[in-house]
């Protein structure tokens, strides 16, 4: 999952970059309204963290010009405790959910997850697929039950997959969601990966779609 950060205090940015990327996702982060408009209309975010007091172009214009222009991503809005009127004009915009500063960093994982999980029509922490069970909020992985031992590439790729269980996943869209703008996208990781995964986990649930790229199911749709 690929995140952006936009938050102009350097402090901030670099905190909530840092609990993000140590959850497991891939972030990038901008700090101001342009450079972090520019970033959401032309890279594809699973989410975005928005401060509304940016400067150059404020949080809530940043949200409307990405609506109008069609970008779907859950946005979490970050806005000062005690102004309300910040947070509606915020949800008038198009945001999906609020957190006050100053908050704990927890709440925004927690919301974050959510987030994902509502976007992938997905209702609690744990996804499954056959014997295989993924926890968003513990990060654990387990077939029948024991725990597999992922690294956070893997994990995330098959983070990816599980939240889009039955979809036929592309190489670029699985390079475009599981890393940051600064990664080679010509590294063949990818099909790396989605070896160890499957040596890992044991069972038949990851297939490769000749031509087409990846999924998750409980039974072999390969081609």
């Amino acid at each position: 999952m690929r995140l952006l950060v936009v938050e102009d205090d350097p402090d901030l940015r670099r905190q909530l970059t840092t609990a993000l990327a140590d959850a497991g996702y891939a972030v990038d982060a901008a700090k101001d309204g342009e450079e972090g408009h520019f970033l959401g209309d032309t890279e594809p975010y699973d989410a975005v963290v928005l401060d509304l007091g940016l400067p150059i172009i404020d949080g809530v214009s940043v949200l409307e010009k990405w609506r109008r222009a069609g970008r779907k991503m859950p946005v979490l809005i970050l806005t000062a405790r005690d102004r309300w009127s910040d947070k509606v004009a915020g949800f008038d915009a198009g945001a999906d959910d609020y957190v006050a500063k100053p908050f704990h960093m927890e709440e925004v994982l927690a919301r974050i997850r959510a987030l994902l999980r509502r976007a992938a029509g997905h209702a609690t922490s744990e996804l499954s697929v056959g014997p295989v069970v993924l926890d968003t909020k513990s990060s654990r992985v387990s077939v029948d039950g024991m725990p597999v031992k992922l690294t956070s590439l893997e994990f995330r790729l098959l983070s990816y997959l599980m939240h889009h269980k039955g979809k036929v996943v592309s190489r670029t869209e699985l390079v475009e969601h599981l890393y940051d703008q600064d990664f080679d996208r010509d590294s063949n990781t990818v099909e790396v990966f989605v070896g160890r995964l499957r040596k890992k986990l044991g069972v038949d649930v990851l297939h490769t779609i000749r031509g087409m790229g990846y999924t998750v199911t409980e039974s072999d749709n390969a081609a």
